[in-house]
C-alpha cells in the first residue's frame, strides 16, 4: 500500500511547497483532554490538559519542511554555533556542557565567580496520549 500512495503524497507535498499552499482539509486536528500524569484523578479539571493530534499528512509535511530548513540553514552557515535546539546531535545536555566548559571554566580561570541554575521542566511540557 505504501508504494502505491507515496508518489501521490510526494507530488502533493512538492506542489504544496512550490506554491506555498496547503489544502485546508489537512489542517484539521483532534483535541482530547489528557491527564497531566497517569496517577492523577481525572474528575478534577485542573489535572487535565489539552492534547492536540494533527492528521498524518500535516505531521509529515511539517517534518519535510523542517528537514529542508535545517539543510538550508546548515549549508549556508546561518545557524549560530551556540544554537542547540532543533539541531541534530545537539540537545539540552550539549548546551549545558558548552556553558559549563566554555563560559564557566573561562570565568574561573579569570578568577570570577559563576552560578548555574538548571530547571527540569519535562513534567510540565510532556503529556501522555
Amino acid at each position: 500500500m505504501r508504494g502505491h500512495l507515496s508518489p501521490f503524497i510526494a507530488l502533493l507535498f512538492n506542489k504544496s511547497l512550490t506554491t506555498g499552499c496547503f489544502p485546508s482539509e489537512f489542517n484539521k486536528a483532534m483535541l482530547r483532554l489528557l491527564l497531566k500524569k497517569v496517577e492523577l484523578d481525572a474528575s478534577q479539571l485542573k489535572k487535565l490538559q489539552v492534547g492536540v493530534k494533527l492528521i498524518i499528512p500535516v505531521q509529515v509535511i511539517e517534518r519535510v519542511v523542517q528537514n529542508r530548513l535545517h539543510v538550508f540553514l546548515d549549508s549556508n552557515d546561518l545557524m549560530p554555533c551556540s544554537q542547540s535546539a532543533y539541531r541534530q546531535y545537539h540537545s539540552t545536555e550539549t548546551a549545558v556542557m558548552k556553558v559549563c566548559y566554555g563560559h564557566m571554566l573561562l570565568a574561573a580561570d579569570n578568577g570570577q565567580m559563576t552560578a548555574l541554575c538548571l530547571l527540569d521542566l519535562t513534567a510540565a511540557l510532556t503529556h501522555r496520549r
